[in-house]
């Protein structure tokens, strides 16, 4: 599918394996430009193997319960962002929702962010989840993370508790947002 970002446009496709390595390097760049700020070294060294190891990645990616939609530059092929969703949700336990679908990721290459990239995912998780018949998204988000909760309480998701995000033994405030669907 193409989506055009008023710029440039994109290819929203599924991850392969192929795509491992490609996504596990924009999924550290994205989650150190935004917060390797707030971590020490050996914190943020170990959450960075966990979560964006290769083969972390890949492990995803053959896992039947997470999907990642993947959005392509056109001209260029290159990766400019991505969404992973996984079902459950993993926060079940939060919500009287009785089938929600959990949104883990959200991220875009730093360079490219207010391209429309973020938006264009978002849409497809959306459509995603009405597809799966969901009844709701969960997501969660830093608690001081303010431009990422004004995008997601433009589509409509409010906080329904707080909880924590581990990064190596540094714990932070994170809230778990909701949409209903």
């Amino acid at each position: 599918m193409n989506k055009d970002t008023g710029r440039r446009m994109m290819i929203l496709r599924p991850a392969s394996l192929s795509d491992a390595e490609n996504l596990a390097h924009l999924g550290r760049t994205s989650f150190c430009a935004a917060f390797a700020h707030l971590y020490r070294t050996e914190d943020l060294g170990i959450f960075l193997d966990q979560a964006y190891s290769v083969e972390a990645v890949a492990a995803e990616i053959a896992d039947p319960a997470v999907t990642h939609r993947l959005a392509q530059d056109s001209e260029d092929g290159a990766l400019t962002g991505f969404v992973k969703i996984k079902q459950p949700s993993g926060y079940e336990e939060l919500s009287d929702a009785a089938n929600p679908l959990g949104l883990g990721q959200l991220y875009c290459d730093p360079d490219r962010i207010g391209e429309g990239i973020g938006g264009a995912l978002m849409e497809w998780a959306l459509a995603e989840a009405r597809t799966r018949q969901c009844d709701a998204i969960q997501l969660s988000v830093w608690s001081e993370n303010f431009g990422a909760q004004r995008f997601y309480a433009r589509y409509g998701f409010t906080k329904i508790a707080d909880i924590d995000f581990w990064v190596g033994l540094h714990r932070d405030d994170e809230f778990l947002y909701e949409l209903r669907l």
